[in-house]
């Protein structure tokens, strides 16, 4: 049995809700907190598209390097608009 303190999730986290709803998603190789319905459900969406980028190159993310995990995060939007932060 794998160490659960070792196993990697994307996480997602939305900040701009203002209904009071408290949303939490939990899904294979992910966690999505908070946001709004719009933002929550965005977030399901990349979160969807990017297993299903590990599914077609049969990858795992412990096995994921990072220029492939780059690589899959631009082709589903996820990366930030002024590209990426570390080298």
């Amino acid at each position: 049995m794998k160490n659960r303190l070792s196993r990697r999730l994307l996480l997602g986290l939305g900040f701009d809700c203002e209904d009071g709803h408290v949303r939490i998603t939990k899904g294979k190789n992910f966690r999505l907190y908070g946001g709004s319905k719009k933002t929550h459900d965005v977030m399901q969406e990349k979160a969807i598209k990017f297993n299903e980028h590990l599914d077609k190159h049969r990858k795992t993310l412990e096995n994921l390097s990072k220029k492939e995990f780059s690589d899959i995060a631009k082709k589903i939007g996820l990366e930030a608009p002024d590209g990426p932060k570390s080298k």
